[in-house]
């Protein structure tokens, strides 16, 4: 358990290193991947007025089919209304003349609908490229300034990133995930020294008892205040002069 305490401590301090390198950057990470994110939107904008293109187009097509048939039918219904033999016959064609008007007219009514649709969509699309255009451009600026401070760091992260995946290796693998969650919900500090009899995260009184206990190093220990890993100032002076 010794060696899991002061590989746990490893850990933490070349995480914390890597925080202090993600810092320098400031807040460009989370700018440039809010851009991305934004950009994204657009993009899938796009597609959707895109696709409402694409099936307006294919509602116009069929209602402009549809009008012909239907313009052919109505001719021929009114062609045969002279040749006609009685008023059954009359009033049989007339309703299908009817019909048929009725329909013309009400597929020009989706004709035109779907014109204006695909009218206003065009516009909208235009209107995002723009939009998507300018994103990208300013994208493109705050990922070279990323990059950049990126440089200055790059071969430290290198190295400390190298250093974490060989620790993590030397780790149980159930230990590693509860280890990321503590850090997680404790702004990046999982494991924390004894300092003082206290707990070096949250500050709080640690009992003597517990004090003795942590000093054998033979267990995993948690804060009862905040939920840290706990360890010994020996195991963290042993690892520190180390790393």
């Amino acid at each position: 358990m010794e060696e899991t305490l002061k590989l746990l401590y490893s850990l933490q301090i070349v995480d914390s290193k890597l925080d202090e390198l993600e810092e320098l950057k400031g807040d460009l990470p989370e700018v440039v991947k809010a851009m991305e994110n934004d950009a994204a939107q657009v993009k899938n904008a796009i597609k959707e007025k895109e696709a409402i293109i694409a099936l307006s187009v294919k509602t116009r097509n069929k209602a402009d089919l549809d009008i012909h048939e239907f313009k052919e039918k109505l001719e021929k219904y009114k062609s045969q209304q002279y040749s006609v033999r009685n008023n059954k016959e009359y009033d049989a064609l007339t309703k299908e003349i009817d019909f048929a008007e009725q329909s013309i007219k009400d597929l020009e009514g989706q004709f035109n609908a779907s014109e204006k649709t695909m009218e206003v969509a065009k516009n909208e699309i235009a209107e995002l490229t723009h939009t998507l255009e300018e994103a990208e451009k300013n994208l493109a600026e705050r990922k070279a300034e990323l990059a950049e401070v990126s440089k200055e760091t790059e071969d430290e992260e290198l190295k400390l990133a190298h250093q974490r995946d060989k620790i993590k290796a030397r780790l149980q693998k159930d230990i590693v995930p509860r280890y990321e969650r503590i850090r997680k919900a404790r702004d990046g500090k999982a494991v924390v020294p004894v300092r003082r009899n206290s707990c070096g995260g949250c500050h709080n009184r640690i009992p003597p008892q517990r004090i003795l206990e942590l000093r054998a190093n033979t267990k995993l220990y948690m804060c009862e205040h905040c939920g840290r890993i706990l360890v010994s100032q020996e195991i963290a002076e042993s690892v520190s002069v180390n790393i």
